[in-house]
C-alpha cells in the first residue's frame, strides 16, 4: 500500500510541518466565518426560531459537536490521514463507503463555497453601493474568486496568515459590540432568561437548532490538514477541540448579548421585522455609526476568509480522491515549489466560476437562490457526514480494540451519532425555511446527498492495485 517515496514527494506530497495548532484553527474558524455566521444566522434563529432562547440552541449544537470531536480526535490518532471524513469512514466501513463519503464531502464543500460567492457578491454590492461604487453582485464575486484562486495556488502558510488576520479582526469587531451591550446593561438589564429550559426549548426550537448547526460548518476540516501539521498526533486533536470551543463560546456570547441588547421580550420582533439591520443596528446604538460601518466592511472580508478556507479544503479533498484512484489522477499532483494541490485548486476555481456565471446569466438572486440553496445542501451534507463518521468511530474501535477509554471510543461517539442524526432530520423537516422556498427546484436539492453516496458505493473500484488486490496508494495520504 505504499507508493514510491519519489512519487509521493514530487507529485503528491504536500508541504510537511507547515501548520501548528494556531494555523489549523485559523483555517477552520475562518471557514465557520464567525462574523458572517452571526450576522446571517442569528436573525433567523431568533426571529423565525425560538426568540430569546436562541443562545441555548447554539450552546446545545456546540456541546454536541464537542462530543462528536471526542471520537473524531481519537480516530485521528489511529488513521494517519489527510482524507478527513472519507478516511475515517473507509477505515471502519470499507473502501466503497469511504469513497462515497469522499464524494459527498467534496460536493458539500463545493456547494458551501458556491453559496458563499453568492452572499459575498450580494453584500459587497449593498455595502459598496453606499460609497458610490454600484457594481453587479457577480463582479464582486469574480474579484473574490480571482483572489482566492491566486492565494490557494501558493504555499499554504500564506493563506494561513491572511485567514489569521481576517479572523482576529472579525472576532474583535463583534466582541466590542457584545461587550458594550453587556457593560451598558442592555435594554432591560442583564439576565439569563435565554438559558432557562422553558425559553430555550420554546418556539420553533428545531429551526433555531438548524441555523445553529449551519454556523459551525467548517470546524471538522482539521483532519484535512494532517499531512501539513506539525506533530499531527497532538496538533489535530488540539486544533479540533480548540476550534469547537472557540466557535461555541463566541457564538453563544454574541447571540446572548444581542438578546440583552434588544431585551428578551422584544428581540424576536426586532429580528423578524428587520433582519438585515438586526446586528448593525445594535452596533450603531451601543458603539456608534462608524463602528457599524467598520462591521459592514469586515463582513466582506469575513466572507472572503470563508471562501479561501473552503478553497483550500476542497482542493485537498479532491487530491485525496485522486490519490486513492477515485478521481482523475492529475488532481493528486502538488506544485513542485509551493507543495500546494494546485491542480485540485484550479478545478475548484473552475467549478465555482461556473456557478457564478450560470446564476448571473440566468439573472437569479444571489442571496435567495445561490446562497440559500447551496449552503442548505452543504449544511445537510456535512451533518450527514458527521453522523456517518461518528458511527464509524464506534465500528472501528469495536473491531480493532483501543488504548483509549470507553468514553472516547464508544459512549461519546454513540451520543454524537444519535444527536447528529436528529440534527439531520431537523434540517430536512425545516428544509423550506432553510432554502427560503417550499416548492420548485430547491425542494429536489436534498436528493443530491443519497445520489452522491449511492454513486460512491456502486461504482467499480478503480484504484491501482498490486497482485494481491491491495491499493498501491501511500497510506499516509488516506
Amino acid at each position: 500500500m505504499t507508493a514510491s517515496a519519489t512519487e509521493t514527494r514530487t507529485e503528491n506530497g504536500l508541504r510537511p510541518n507547515s501548520l501548528g495548532v494556531a494555523g489549523i484553527v485559523f483555517f477552520v474558524v475562518a471557514a465557520a466565518s464567525p462574523l458572517s455566521a452571526v450576522l446571517g444566522s442569528s436573525p433567523a434563529a431568533i426571529g423565525a426560531g425560538n426568540g430569546a432562547g436562541a443562545p441555548s440552541a447554539y450552546l446545545i449544537a456546540g456541546a454536541l459537536l464537542l462530543i462528536f470531536s471526542v471520537g473524531y480526535s481519537a480516530m485521528s490518532r489511529k488513521v494517519t490521514s489527510g482524507g478527513g471524513f472519507a478516511a475515517y469512514v473507509q477505515a471502519a466501513l470499507g473502501e466503497r463507503a469511504g469513497r462515497a463519503a469522499g464524494y459527498l464531502a467534496s460536493i458539500a464543500y463545493l456547494a458551501m463555497q458556491a453559496g458563499l460567492y453568492g452572499i459575498f457578491g450580494f453584500f459587497a454590492n449593498f455595502i459598496f453601493a453606499g460609497f458610490g461604487l454600484d457594481l453587479p453582485w457577480y463582479v464582486w464575486a469574480l474579484v473574490a474568486w480571482a483572489l482566492a484562486s491566486v492565494l490557494a495556488h501558493f504555499d499554504i502558510d500564506l493563506s494561513a496568515k491572511v485567514l489569521g488576520l481576517v479572523m482576529i479582526l472579525e472576532v474583535l469587531v463583534l466582541l466590542v459590540v457584545s461587550v458594550a451591550i453587556v457593560f451598558s446593561g442592555g435594554a432591560q438589564g442583564i439576565d439569563a432568561v435565554s438559558f432557562t429550559p422553558a425559553v430555550a426549548t420554546g418556539g420553533e426550537f428545531g429551526l433555531a437548532m438548524m441555523f445553529a448547526f449551519a454556523s459551525f460548518i467548517g470546524f471538522e476540516a482539521t483532519a484535512i490538514y494532517s499531512e501539513e501539521a506539525r506533530d499531527r498526533d497532538r496538533t489535530i486533536p488540539r486544533a479540533t477541540y480548540t476550534a469547537v470551543i472557540i466557535i461555541t463560546l463566541f457564538l453563544v456570547f454574541t447571540v446572548w448579548s444581542f438578546v440583552i441588547g434588544y431585551g428578551s421580550d422584544q428581540v424576536q420582533d426586532a429580528a423578524r421585522d428587520d433582519p438585515d439591520n438586526f446586528v448593525f443596528g445594535l452596533a450603531a446604538s451601543y458603539v456608534g455609526p462608524t463602528w457599524a460601518m467598520i462591521m459592514m466592511v469586515l463582513l466582506i472580508t469575513s466572507f472572503f476568509a470563508a471562501l479561501l478556507a473552503f478553497q483550500n479544503t476542497i482542493a485537498r479533498y479532491l487530491r485525496v480522491l485522486a490519490v486513492q484512484g477515485w478521481a482523475p489522477r492529475a488532481l493528486s499532483r502538488t506544485h513542485p515549489k509551493h507543495r500546494s494541490p494546485h491542480i485540485g485548486s484550479a478545478v475548484t476555481s473552475a467549478i465555482a466560476l461556473l456557478a457564478i456565471v450560470v446564476f448571473a446569466v440566468l439573472g437569479l438572486d444571489p442571496y435567495t437562490t445561490l446562497f440559500m440553496w447551496f449552503v442548505g445542501v452543504g449544511t445537510l451534507a456535512i451533518v450527514v457526514l458527521q453522523t456517518l463518521t461518528s458511527a464509524s468511530v464506534v465500528v472501528y474501535f469495536r473491531r480493532n480494540g483501543s488504548d483509549h477509554s470507553i468514553w472516547r471510543t464508544l459512549t461519546a461517539p454513540v451520543i454524537g451519532t444519535i444527536g447528529l442524526a436528529i440534527a439531520a432530520v431537523l434540517v430536512l423537516i425545516n428544509w423550506p425555511a432553510m432554502v427560503g422556498a417550499d416548492s420548485g427546484f430547491s425542494q429536489l436539492l436534498p436528493w443530491i446527498i443519497p445520489i452522491a453516496l449511492l454513486i460512491g458505493i456502486v461504482l467499480p473500484l478503480s484504484a491501482r492495485r498490486d497482485r494481491a488486490g491491495n491499493p498501491t496508494i501511500d497510506s499516509r495520504v488516506l
